[in-house]
């Protein structure tokens, strides 16, 4: 499927049995994809209980397909928010069924640009479930922002694959040219469906506040804090779908599938 810029978005799409409950879309974070760690296991979850899922790479994420190492270096560079939010709408249509909830689902900046998204009105759901989100756009020190536009990319390097990855300037461009746009927690206050906030209680990567900050601007919000829970809630990358979870994944499950009834 052809998302933003005309770039491709690879995708994996799980069908239940029977009728469907409804349709998640399942958004992934920073140098993640759609095959990292807990999606897979979280996907025959949601596929289980009657959902369509749809997990996929962004157009922009510089990933095509598996879990290899980043095969578009460059379209990694160019991506920003906008981009991810072209192709949440784009997905958003391609996947909306008549009478059927569409949910979107994203972790960490996946759970940003799907609280973008809803909140500028890009895209209409039933429902969102955010997982590690943090509470605004621009991670970037002063001093870092100084040097992406001075030098025009940033190096961020993957742990995963050893690859020197960049982030382009267009990044933080874009932000400074509409910042309105960008405004996380005004935006995310204009949300009117139900919102399901989730967080690893000892994130290293992303504060448990953030999550409680979301919440309180989003009048349909329900926040579950996961005891002991890390960035992924302490799930290995790669993991089997037929693994054992860990506490944390567990406790993400039942928290989903309470706020679900």
């Amino acid at each position: 499927m052809k998302g933003s810029g005309g770039e491709e978005i690879h995708g994996t799409t799980h069908a239940p049995n029977g009728n469907p409950k409804g349709v998640v879309l399942m958004a992934h974070g920073f140098k993640g994809y759609k095959d990292y760690g807990m999606f897979p296991w979280l996907a025959t979850r949601f596929s289980a209980e009657g959902f369509i899922v749809h997990r996929f790479n962004f157009s922009y994420s510089g990933m095509i397909d598996g879990d290899g190492p980043f095969e578009r270096e460059d379209l990694f560079e160019q991506a920003t928010w906008n981009t991810q939010v072209v192709d949440l709408q784009i997905l958003s249509e391609a996947f909306s069924l008549p009478d059927i909830p569409l949910i979107l689902f994203g972790h960490s900046r996946g759970g940003v640009s799907t609280l973008l998204a809803v909140g500028r009105g890009s895209v209409h759901p039933d429902g969102v479930i955010a997982l590690s989100s943090p509470s605004n756009c621009n991670p970037l020190s002063r001093e870092d922002q100084d040097r992406l536009l001075d030098e025009g990319r940033l190096e961020s390097p993957s742990g995963r694959t050893g690859q020197m990855l960049y982030i382009g300037k267009t990044f933080l461009e874009e932000q400074l040219e509409s910042p309105e746009m960008h405004d996380l927690l005004t935006l995310s206050s204009g949300i009117d469906v139900p919102c399901l906030l989730i967080h690893g209680e000892i994130d290293p990567t992303v504060p448990a506040e953030a999550a409680r900050t979301i919440a309180g601007n989003i009048s349909h919000s329900t926040l579950a804090i996961i005891a002991g829970g890390d960035h992924v809630f302490n799930t290995q990358n790669p993991f089997p779908v037929d693994g054992e979870p860990s506490p944390q994944l567990k406790e993400v499950w039942s928290a989903i599938e309470g706020w679900l009834e």
